[in-house]
């Protein structure tokens, strides 16, 4: 039923995905169109002004009888135009009839000009007329064409401004697009972590109840026994069931008490009691505890200390539990004779801790989400290692609270490798 849920919500990731990239492509060409509409209808408006102005030109001079014998406007580029009068340009009659023209057709936009002077066969000085009629010294080096002899230039610098009114409402359009876009990601986003969250949620309330009730159920089956006067018959089997009953309640407290260590940590921001720790000592402390455990009675713990006066400021208790926790790690996740080995070295101005297993080993994939609450390393529907997935976070909260970094690495010959990196 969870693989159909998960494959699903793939499909629907993948279905919302195309229909984005659909959405987005629509809107694309919609303004690409747009956009090459109105380039048409900038220059069909820039031609029949031009015209207008050769026409006033050539009736000024009384040559209107060659207007129909001319090409009186040809388009160069998209913002170069050159017109064609055929006979003597006056330049501020020009200039006024350009002004005139051109807002009468709608391009209220600065344009700059130069007049072809057939003496010296080349342009004069242009001259930039801003939007508001306000004129200044051109530098822009017009076309010349040779085919003609009365002419002028006139170049758009900056189009944006006619575009941008046309366009206007695809921009606020797309821009609307864009913010709707966002926020479904946001949601989608949501969506998928709260599914993933519940599903770790779900692992560790599993995880929870059956590490439990399995200690419940062996301390009743034991109490049920030892409730039986005929057990005082055989010793043994006293001393034995007594035993479970002790083994058992360890263990219900063990996991009680992390469960609550969680709770207290999210529920306030960790004080740190930082004093100064001889790393070097505390370790060997650390590992003969270690070695008294169920876990590391099984295990066979190395260090190679080779660090002189290796003294670190961190909080001792929760420094202690932070190395307990990864030996604990080590030793549990281990199909073999568990073999840990614990180095100390200082590297540059760093102390480093690095803990060497022999373990199942962690895939790269998984190695970033293992200091997650909850989190746990897919092995299928089989957990061969019971647990709640909260060492490894403790771990990474407590190494944040320190300012320290934490990396696993693998082991080449099998395991995993954890390096704990302290600023001395």
């Amino acid at each position: 039923m969870a693989l159909m849920k998960g494959k699903a919500l793939k499909y629907i990731i993948l279905l919302a995905t195309i229909s984005v990239a659909g959405i987005f492509l629509i809107q694309f060409t919609f303004i690409r169109n747009s956009y090459n509409l109105s380039d048409k209808q900038f220059k069909e408006s820039a031609s029949v002004a031009l015209k207008e102005v050769a026409w006033q030109i050539m009736l000024s001079t009384g040559s209107t009888a060659n207007f129909d014998s001319i090409t009186p406007v040809e388009i160069i580029s998209n913002s170069i135009f050159l017109v064609n009068v055929g006979a003597a340009i006056d330049k501020e009659l020009l200039k006024s009839n350009l002004i005139h023209e051109l807002k009468r057709h709608e391009i209220y936009y600065g344009f700059e000009f130069a007049i072809f002077n057939p003496t010296e066969e080349q342009m004069d000085e242009g001259t930039l007329v801003l939007p508001n009629s306000e004129e200044q010294p051109s530098f822009y080096a017009f076309p010349v064409n040779e085919a003609y002899t009365n002419y002028f230039s006139i170049h758009f610098p900056d189009r944006s401004s006619y575009f941008n009114s046309r366009l206007s409402i695809w921009y606020f359009l797309t821009g609307l697009l864009v913010l709707v876009i966002f926020f479904f990601g946001y949601t989608l986003a949501i969506i998928i972590r709260q599914r993933q969250l519940s599903e770790v949620q779900k692992n560790f309330i599993n995880n929870l109840t059956h590490e439990l009730k399995t200690p419940i159920s062996s301390i009743a089956l034991s109490a049920n026994v030892l409730n039986d006067k005929k057990i005082l018959d055989s010793p043994k089997r006293l001393f034995e069931y007594a035993r479970i009953i002790q083994e058992q309640n360890e263990r219900l407290s063990k996991n009680v008490e992390k469960v609550l260590n969680l709770a207290s940590i999210e529920k306030s921001r960790i004080k740190l009691n930082l004093e100064t720790i001889n790393t070097k000592l505390l370790i060997q402390e650390i590992i003969e505890i270690f070695k008294h455990t169920a876990s590391g009675q099984k295990a066979k713990v190395t260090s190679i200390l080779n660090c002189t006066e290796c003294t670190i400021n961190a909080d001792k208790f929760h420094f202690t539990n932070l190395i307990s926790n990864i030996l604990e790690n080590a030793a549990k996740y281990c199909e073999t004779s568990p073999e840990i080995q614990v180095k100390v070295k200082r590297r540059k101005n760093n102390i480093e801790l690095s803990f060497t297993d022999n373990g199942i080993g962690i895939p790269r994939e998984y190695r970033r989400k293992i200091f997650k609450k909850f989190y746990r390393v897919p092995t299928g529907n089989v957990h061969n290692v019971k647990g709640f997935g909260l060492g490894l976070d403790y771990v990474h909260i407590i190494v944040k609270a320190h300012h320290w970094k934490i990396k696993v690495d693998e082991n080449p010959k099998g395991g995993s490798i954890f390096t704990l990196t302290i600023p001395n």
